[in-house]
C-alpha cells in the first residue's frame, strides 16, 4: 500500500523560505513521476513541480526559477524548496505520484497521478 506523507508547511513573510517534505512508503516503482501540486484557497488543484526516475523535472511557470524540486532515493522522501515567497503561493500543497511512468508520459493531469498525500498547508503573508 502506497501511502506519501507530507510536512514542512507553515506560515512565513513575503520573501521568506519553505522546503516542504513528502515521505513515500510502499512506493517502489523503478520508473516513476512524482510532484508537487497546490490548491489555493478556492481554486482548483494545480501542479507545480514534477520529477522522475530519469532525473527530469520540470516546473509550472508561476514558479520557475523560485522553486526546486528534488528527491532523495535512500530515505525515500520527496522535497520542495520554495524560495522568494508571494502571498500568491499560499495554498494546501499535495505531493502526488504515478504509477510507474515518467512525466513526460504522466504530464500535469491530476487524474494520472494514482497516489497523494493530505497536505501540507502553506501561508504567505505580505
Amino acid at each position: 500500500q502506497v501511502q506519501l506523507v507530507e510536512s514542512g508547511g507553515g506560515s512565513v513573510q513575503a520573501g521568506g523560505s519553505l522546503r516542504l517534505s513528502c515521505v513515500a512508503s510502499g512506493y517502489t516503482y523503478k520508473r516513476y513521476c512524482m510532484g508537487w501540486f497546490r490548491q489555493p484557497p478556492g481554486k482548483e488543484r494545480e501542479g507545480v513541480a514534477v520529477i522522475d526516475s530519469t532525473g527530469f523535472t520540470s516546473y509550472t511557470d508561476f514558479v520557475k526559477g523560485r522553486f526546486t524540486i528534488s528527491k532523495d532515493n535512500a530515505k525515500n522522501t520527496l522535497y520542495l524548496q520554495m524560495a522568494s515567497l508571494k502571498p500568491e503561493d499560499t495554498a494546501m500543497y499535495y505531493c502526488a505520484a504515478a504509477s510507474g511512468d515518467l512525466c513526460w508520459r504522466v504530464g500535469w493531469s491530476k487524474q494520472q497521478y494514482a497516489y497523494w498525500g493530505q497536505g501540507t498547508q502553506v501561508i504567505v503573508s505580505s
